[in-house]
């Protein structure tokens, strides 16, 4: 089989494949909530697999504006998510392994679709419990949809949505998978330049 990646191209293709898997085990996104009775603020922490921080809490919280309460099991994605990202994983190894461009471009073209289908997805979800308010709540509030990145204010709390190291570490992955398809036509062009030299040489 043909090898059309060069060797820092290789390289660049298994590091974004340890990236890639290490952000299994980091948090992608947080939620930081701030209040007067709660200076020192409420976590919600999203992993690919699982939720952490103060979820009962915010949960007891956002009964009083008719929030639905959530929890790990109301997200299905958590289940296939890790899955997801080790096949990522794996397609940009074997692509590294093999030096091949063109498996290179499948693995960068469905990076960018699990990307955008992801954020595609939290902001789905941020609607659906923001818009979905319980009529009969004590606090009555009108609809309204949390910001994936940035501050908002909902009644007397403060939020702060922030995307975290493992969301990061994706996007350095990403930006690596680029580099190694920008890095295989240097040696074509260098090629390129030489060769109109070498004939005017050998003429």
């Amino acid at each position: 089989m043909k090898r059309d990646l060069n060797l820092w191209a290789t390289l660049s293709l298994l590091t974004a494949a340890a990236l890639t898997l290490l952000s299994l085990f980091l948090p992608w996104w947080a939620m930081k909530f701030y209040a007067p009775q709660y200076p020192e603020g409420l976590n919600i922490v999203v992993y690919p697999s699982r939720l952490a921080g103060d979820i009962e809490i915010v949960n007891g919280l956002n009964h009083y504006i008719g929030m639905a309460p959530f929890s790990e099991a109301s997200f299905p994605e958590l289940k296939v998510l890790p899955v997801v990202v080790v096949a990522l994983a794996l397609l940009m190894a074997t692509a590294g392994a093999l030096r091949r461009r063109v498996l290179a471009w499948i693995t960068l073209g469905l990076f960018a679709v699990v990307g955008v289908g992801g954020l595609w997805d939290m902001a789905r979800w941020l609607r659906k419990f923001g818009t979905e308010l319980d009529p009969q709540a004590p606090i009555k509030l009108d609809p309204f949809v949390p910001p994936i990145l940035g501050k908002n204010t909902i009644a007397n709390f403060t939020t702060f949505s922030t995307f975290q190291v493992g969301a990061l570490a994706l996007l350095l992955a990403g930006a690596l998978l680029v580099l190694a398809l920008t890095l295989r036509d240097r040696p074509a062009r260098v090629a390129a330049r030489t060769a109109p030299a070498a004939e005017v040489s050998a003429a």
